[in-house]
């Protein structure tokens, strides 16, 4: 792969990672390239996606960018949307959301931290399916999204706010004073369990 050609591929994957629009300023800055040549380069991936006649393009919005789908491929991409939407809860995703709703609001890498895997498609899951939502970003480098719960989280568990979630089992607790954080572990009560099947309950009734 020759230079160009990487600095394409490096654009293509912080834009598909980041999903809202990101200035170019930004990406310059984690490329270590000046403005000017970043903004060709971004250029050079629309003509791509173009020339390609990709399902997706590259948009500029008040000077950022972002990557979208095709408009002519807007009914499919719904259509799966709501496929997903009516999933049940993986395991993972229930557990990306026992980590927001026991620490009010979070970012991404936090999750991951203490997953230790990539929560993206999770995330995104929890997002379309209304339990969980964006509550800002943080005043830090890079300004990292925070996501909380959702009224719709408290309704699907019968819960008439966050301070009603059931107790962490003792061993999590003694693991969170010794800087550990295992919310599943197997000795956990089963209350949790029940409230993952309460959200297909609801789901269904909708």
């Amino acid at each position: 792969m020759n230079g160009q050609n990487n600095v394409l591929a490096r654009l293509e994957a912080m834009l598909f990672a980041c999903g809202d629009p990101v200035e170019a300023s930004r990406l310059a800055e984690v490329l270590e390239l000046d403005v000017e040549s970043v903004t060709k380069m971004l250029s050079r991936l629309s003509d791509t996606y173009e020339e390609r006649e990709s399902g997706l393009r590259l948009i500029r919005i008040d000077g950022r960018y972002q990557l979208c789908t095709r408009e002519e491929y807007g009914d499919d991409v719904r259509r799966m949307l709501e496929i997903k939407k009516n999933t049940p809860l993986s395991q993972a995703a229930f557990e990306v959301l026992a980590i927001i709703a026991y620490n009010k609001s979070v970012t991404k890498s936090f999750i991951e931290q203490i997953r230790g895997v990539d929560c993206s498609g999770s995330i995104s899951n929890l997002v379309q399916k209304g339990l969980i939502e964006e509550k800002g970003r943080l005043d830090l480098p890079g300004r990292p999204l925070v996501y909380g719960t959702t009224d719709r989280f408290l309704r699907c568990f019968s819960l008439s706010s966050l301070d009603d979630l059931p107790d962490l089992p003792k061993r999590d607790e003694e693991n969170k004073e010794n800087g550990q954080t295992t919310l599943f572990d197997e000795d956990k009560n089963d209350t949790m369990d029940t409230m993952m099947n309460d959200i297909s309950s609801e789901e269904e009734g909708e």
